[in-house]
């Protein structure tokens, strides 16, 4: 990465997971190719529970996911899109269709009983690698398609192994920091709780609630509070809420 090698981030990831065989930290696979696993155990399992959902216990669980999904998906599209310079004028183009395909996603993915299929952050160490169009998303699909076949050496991957590329990835990413205008301190305070809750908690989602509680309290001891769109007052309610709901 430091010479600006394509692929750095990759080779390296082949690199750990070799060194890791060496050394008997990562199992060596008995076999290169696989059978496809079989998914009739979990595949529309989801569609027969969906008259639940009128119960008030289901619905919460519901709005539940539906809100953490939704800014995860959000925080992490932003997060990607302004480490590859796709943002204009601090928002994303299309980014609409961009939700839409990452809905779809996760109701394919449930209707398969995989885990949730929205947009992860890892995105971003394809962005560091050089992808740019929604064609490097296309061939990246059809990688993963090819994958199901090669299982058996693909669980060499491991998260030790991502971890460093993880680690270059947040390295990219923390000049965005830059931008926050820190000397303004009712804007440094939900920034600084928005970022140090992702981590502590392990969850984007989480950060950016925190923010959206925190943003409109100081804006309003500082005499802003007309400046706050009105919808984020009732993200700063609902959020207050998600808490709770959590809590108990």
């Amino acid at each position: 990465m430091v010479r600006k090698v394509n692929g750095g981030v990759f080779y390296g990831m082949v690199i750990t997971a070799i060194v890791g065989m060496i050394f008997g930290l990562i199992k060596v696979p008995h076999q290169i190719v696989g059978a496809i696993p079989d998914i009739s155990p979990t595949f529309g399992v989801a569609i027969k529970h969906l008259p639940d959902i009128f119960s008030w216990k289901i619905l919460g669980v519901v709005l539940t996911f539906f809100i953490v999904d939704f800014f995860d998906a959000t925080g992490t599209l932003l997060a990607v899109a302004n480490q590859a310079g796709l943002l204009k004028n601090n928002k994303l183009p299309r980014a609409g269709k961009a939700l839409l395909v990452d809905a779809t996603a996760v109701m394919v993915g449930a209707v398969f009983g995989t885990s949730t299929t929205t947009s992860y952050i890892e995105s971003s160490a394809g962005v560091a690698a050089g992808g740019r169009s929604g064609f490097s998303a296309v061939v990246t699909g059809m990688l993963f398609l090819l994958a199901l076949f090669f299982s058996p050496l693909l669980s060499v991957i491991t998260a030790p192994v991502t971890a460093p590329a993880l680690i270059i990835v947040g390295v990219l990413m923390a000049s965005s920091i830059g931008e926050i205008d820190w000397k303004k301190f009712e804007v440094a305070v939900p920034a600084f709780f928005t970022l140090i809750t992702m981590p502590l908690s392990y969850s984007i989602a989480t950060g950016i609630a925190v923010g959206f509680i925190f943003y409109p309290i100081t804006m309003i001891l500082k005499g802003r509070g007309k400046e706050v769109h009105p919808l984020l007052y009732v993200l700063f309610v609902i959020f207050i809420c998600y808490f709770i709901f959590l809590r108990q």
